[in-house]
């Protein structure tokens, strides 16, 4: 499962089933709520209040299993999302389809099937902010990731970054992470190379304990 944006890179991954697009409810709501600013675009404050219902529902179940979230997703969530498709195409029919609200409106409908995926999959989330802001210093740095040399030095970065943003969500000091693998990896065989992942391999706290 991908979980991002409308994105159109990304539809040629979703051909043939194998890799399933769930959509990001954080992208569908972000034009109602330049449009809500206005102070002029009641329509839009609704969708805003509609919308808040689903992560309510989030605020509840946050930290459950996964199917305990699915279910309880569907049980709440899934009676507010079947009232708000029905609202965003009764709005539709009624607003002037080259409005910039009627262009949210569309950007929600179209990809409808992926925006609910989360309901019935509780290992996801109905955004993909936590992806966003992991990612931030490497767009605050793009200027710089310009210059990496080749398509292969390009790869290599991206799978350094994964390995930065893993091994925090893993609760480790990146440098000293990079450190210990560093000082094993000459010495250890290619066939083990998954003890070397950041799940795997404790901290120097944890293994003075151990």
């Amino acid at each position: 499962v991908l979980q991002a944006d409308g994105y159109g890179g990304f539809e040629s991954l979703y051909e043939g089933g194998r890799v399933v697009e769930a959509a990001c409810w954080a992208h569908v709501r972000r034009p109602f709520y330049d449009l809500h600013l206005t102070g002029q675009a009641p329509l839009a404050t609704e969708a805003l209040q509609r919308i808040a219902l689903i992560y309510a529902v989030e605020e509840e179940i946050r930290g459950k299993p996964p199917d305990e979230r699915a279910r309880l997703r569907q049980a709440r969530a899934g009676p507010v999302l079947e009232e708000m498709y029905a609202w965003f195409r009764a709005t539709l029919g009624r607003i002037s389809g080259k409005s910039d609200l009627a262009g949210a409106i569309r950007y929600a409908l179209t990809r409808w099937e992926a925006l609910t995926r989360y309901l019935s999959d509780g290992r996801l989330e109905p955004d993909n902010n936590p992806v966003e802001r992991a990612i931030r210093p490497l767009t605050l740095g793009r200027k710089n990731w310009l210059f990496a040399g080749s398509d292969k030095g390009g790869q290599r970065a991206a799978a350094v970054a994964s390995l930065i943003a893993t091994a925090k969500l893993n609760g480790l000091d990146p440098e000293a992470y990079f450190r210990r693998v560093l000082e094993r990896i000459a010495d250890h065989p290619v066939s083990r190379v998954a003890e070397l992942l950041p799940w795997n391999l404790p901290s120097d706290a944890e293994a003075a304990t151990t």
